[in-house]
């Protein structure tokens, strides 16, 4: 279960009034999903859906990764974004 902390830096990030670069929100992305859902747990998307291929290889770039790591790493990249 995603700690309170973690909670409040995805509020901050789905409050940004400014989109940050697609890899930086597919950074994040990869992150959220594996503190929220864990290792990827869906089939590789055909090479033809490019949104969903980047955003499948983001979150299967994370594979194996503790969800305590990837919350802090989540929880970082949100405080440079937000200050």
């Amino acid at each position: 279960m995603p700690s309170e902390e973690f909670n409040k830096a995805a509020a901050s990030v789905r409050a940004l009034t400014t989109k940050p670069e697609d890899s930086v929100m597919l950074e994040l992305y990869g992150l959220y999903k594996q503190v929220t859902v864990g290792d990827c747990n869906i089939a590789e998307p055909a090479a033809g859906d490019s949104i969903a291929r980047a955003k499948w290889e983001a979150w299967n770039r994370n594979k194996g990764k503790a969800v305590g790591d990837a919350e802090k790493q989540y929880i970082t990249k949100a405080s440079q974004l937000t200050g």
